[in-house]
Formats: C-alpha cells, structure tokens, sequence
C-alpha cells in the first residue's frame, strides 16, 4: 500500500464511519461499485480524481479532506497575520471555514493559570469533531495532548477534538472563544445522534 493510498484510505473510512453509513451506502451515494470502494479503504485501488470527487460530494466534505494527514487538520492564525476585509461600515477577519453541517457549539471559556503540571486534559469528543480557538486575551497553551501550541491574544488555532486536549494559561486569566463542530450523522444510516459536549461532560 503507497502511502497516498493509505491516508486516503484511513479518511475515507473515517468519514464514512462517523456519518454511519456502510460501504454499500456509501458507494450508492457516490455512484460507484461496491468492490471499488471496499478496494479504496482497503488501500489496493487506485482511485481516480473523478473517484475522489465523487466520495467527497458524498461525504459532504472537500475533496482535501480525502487526502490530507489527519496531523495536517491543524492550522495556526496568528494575530498579525489576519487580512481585514471592507464591507462597507465595517470590517471582517475570516479565521477559518468547514464544510458540511451537524452540531455547531459555541463557548467562552475562562482560564486560570494553576500551578505548574496540574493542567488535566480534556476528554475527546465524538470522531471528527474539530476545535476552532480564538485567544480574546491573554496568553495560552491549547490543542492536542502529544502536540500543543502557545498561542496570544489575536492567534487562533484549528485542531481535531476527537482526541484528549488541553486548555492551560500562560497568565493569570486568559479568555477564549471555542467553537465545536461535532460532524452530523445522516438518519436512518445507524449512527447515533450527535451529543452536545458540554451537556455530557467532556469539555
């Protein structure tokens, strides 16, 4: 198996496995064979670029989302980096975008530096979910356990939430602005309904 094939492969399942669908659905919607699709996560097919469109139109994600290493899905904005777009009487700074749709939570969060090695990670939320983080103020260590990153007031930061992550101040009180993008499960397909993850206590 290349190692093109492989991510592919580890996406493809991953995505379809979260929306809940089996591969002949998932081929279904996809217009293609069963067997070329069981071939592709399996890593022996050699997909073509009309094949990998198709998956991804499926799947309700860019066709990038396919192809990428899941290392790859953090993405760093520094505060002095942000473009400032005119409209008119006022003025946006885009910091990040996702496709598809499922539950979208948005929290403030207030953090209080403690003492040195008593940060305790947080729990992974449901497979897919991602982390979208803006520092307000103050200064923090944020992002997956094996690989956080300080961030300043005007940085933000996109990390997958599917695994154990942390939340640390630099200073004695940083605020946050966390939005939760937990990925939808289509009905009927066997997946459960997405939870909200403040309400079951994994933030």
């Amino acid at each position: 198996m290349s190692s093109g094939n492989a991510v592919v492969s580890r996406n493809v399942r991953l995505l379809r496995e979260q929306r809940g669908l089996s591969l002949a659905e998932l081929a279904r919607q996809a217009g293609l064979a069963k067997q070329t699709l069981s071939n592709l996560e399996q890593g022996t097919g050699n997909p073509t670029v009309d094949t990998l469109f198709s998956i991804a139109a499926a799947l309700g994600v860019p066709v990038t989302r396919l192809v990428a290493e899941r290392e790859q899905m953090m993405t760093v904005q520094r505060g002095d980096e942000g473009v400032w777009q005119e409209h008119g009487g006022y003025k946006s700074r885009s910091l990040d975008h996702i496709y598809g749709s499922g539950v979208i939570e948005n929290y403030l969060l207030r953090v209080v530096r403690g003492p040195e090695g008593t940060t305790t990670p947080s729990e992974p939320h449901p497979v897919g979910t991602l982390e979208h983080l803006y520092v307000i103020n103050g200064r923090v260590r944020v992002g997956p356990v094996e690989s956080p990153v300080e961030l300043a007031a005007g940085d933000f930061v996109r990390y997958p939430g599917d695994r154990p992550h942390l939340y640390e101040s630099l200073v004695d009180e940083s605020l946050l602005h966390v939005v939760v993008s937990v990925p939808r499960v289509q009905p009927g397909t066997g997946g459960s309904n997405p939870t909200r993850t403040q309400g079951n206590g994994r933030r």
